[in-house]
C-alpha cells in the first residue's frame, strides 16, 4: 500500500515513525521512504586489452560515492553475466550497500557451454587470456566508478568459482577477498580432461601442496598479504566433488599460516572459520543436503540458484564487510 492511500492521520503516523527509524539507523529519510532500485547492468565494450575475448558488464549503486568497494562476478556454465548478477542477488546488494559491480561474460564462441577456461593455464596465468581480460575490466571499473583499489573482491559459481580462485592466485595484490561457490582450488587442473577428473574426484594436492600452487601462480616474490576467502559447497553436490571445498580450505589456510585444527564452528555446524574472530581469513560453509549451486532466498531460487535458509550473498557481503 502506498503512503498516499492511507487515511491522513495514519499516513502522518507512518511518516513520523519512518523519520524516527531513519534517524536511529542514520539513513536519509528519502532513502527510507523510497528504497533505491537495483542498478541495471550495461555492456562496456571498450575496456582495454581483451586477449580472452570476454564481455564486460558493469553497474553502480545510484549516487555511488567514490571510494566504495567493487565486486567482480564470474558466472557458471550456461549462465549469462546479467542472469547471474540478478539471480545471485548482487544487483540488489549493490543498491543496498552502495557498491559497484562488474560481471564478466564468457562468449559462446570461446566455449560452447559458456564456461570460463579455469583448467587452462593460457587463460588463468597472470597476464594471459581470460585472466588478463578480467584484470583489464577491474582497472576500467576502478576508473569508471571511483572504486577503492584496496577493496576489490571476486566471486564465482562452479566454473566461475574455479576461475575466481585462479584470479586470486594470479593477482593476489589486486583482490582484498574472494568467494568460491561449488568450485575448485587454484591449480586443480591443467587441461580439460584433468578438469573433468577433478570435478568427479577432487584428488590429492600437487607436489608443492595446495598453497604451493597459489604461490607458483602469484607474482614472483609475493609473500603476502593474501586475499581472504569465503568457500561454499553443497554436501550433496554430484557435479563438483565437495572434497574440493576441503582442498580450498587447505589451500587458503596454508597461505595464511593458519592451523586447520583451530577452526571455530558455528551456524549449526555448517560454518567453520579460521583467523581473527571478528575478521577471519578463511571461512567454509558446507550446506547439508544441497546440490550444485548457490544458496539464495526463495524468491530468487531457479536453476543453479537453490532455495536455502541461508542466503550466501548476504553472508559473503558480511564476511567482506562491504557495509563498512
Amino acid at each position: 500500500m502506498r503512503l498516499a492511500s492511507l487515511p491522513s492521520v495514519g499516513r502522518h503516523q507512518v511518516e513520523r515513525a519512518l523519520r524516527q527509524l531513519s534517524s536511529l539507523l542514520e539513513i536519509p529519510q528519502s532513502a527510507a521512504l523510497h528504497p533505491a532500485a537495483p542498478p541495471e547492468l550495461v555492456e562496456i565494450a571498450d575496456f582495454g586489452a581483451n586477449p580472452g575475448r570476454l564481455g564486460m558488464y558493469g553497474c553502480a549503486a545510484p549516487g555511488l560515492a567514490p571510494g566504495r568497494p567493487l565486486v567482480v562476478l564470474l558466472h557458471g556454465c550456461g549462465q549469462t553475466a546479467a542472469g547471474f548478477a540478478f539471480g545471485s542477488g548482487w544487483l540488489d546488494a549493490a543498491a543496498r550497500l552502495g557498491i559497484a559491480i562488474v560481471a564478466a561474460e564468457q562468449r559462446r564462441a570461446n566455449h560452447h557451454g559458456g564456461c570460463f577456461h579455469w583448467f587452462r593455464s593460457t587463460d588463468t596465468a597472470r597476464g594471459r587470456g581470460e585472466a588478463a581480460s578480467i584484470r583489464a575490466m577491474v582497472e576500467t571499473a576502478v576508473g569508471t566508478y571511483g572504486s577503492d583499489p584496496a577493496r576489490i573482491f571476486v566471486l564465482g559459481l562452479s566454473a566461475g568459482g574455479a576461475m575466481a580462485a585462479a584470479m586470486l592466485a594470479a593477482y593476489p595484490e589486486i583482490f582484498a577477498g574472494g568467494a568460491v561457490i561449488a568450485g575448485l582450488p587454484a591449480g586443480a587442473a591443467h587441461s580439460f580432461a584433468h578438469g573433468v577428473a577433478r570435478m568427479t574426484d577432487a584428488g590429492r594436492p600437487p607436489a608443492a601442496g595446495w598453497d604451493g600452487a597459489v604461490r607458483a601462480a602469484a607474482p614472483e616474490g609475493h609473500a603476502g598479504p593474501w586475499p581472504r576467502l569465503s568457500i561454499w559447497h553443497g554436501a550433496a553436490d554430484s557435479t563438483v566433488d565437495p572434497a574440493n571445498a576441503e582442498n580450498l580450505v587447505q589451500q587458503w589456510t596454508g597461505l595464511h599460516g593458519l592451523d586447520l585444527g583451530t577452526a571455530r564452528i558455528d551456524r549449526g555446524g555448517m560454518r567453520r572459520s579460521w583467523g581473527h574472530p571478528d575478521r577471519p581469513a578463511v571461512e567454509a560453509w558446507i550446506m547439508p543436503g544441497m546440490g550444485h549451486g548457490l544458496p539464495v532466498a526463495s524468491a530468487r531460487a531457479d536453476g543453479f540458484f537453490l532455495e536455502a535458509d541461508i542466503d550466501a550473498t548476504a553472508e559473503i557481503a558480511r564476511f567482506w564487510k562491504l557495509a563498512d
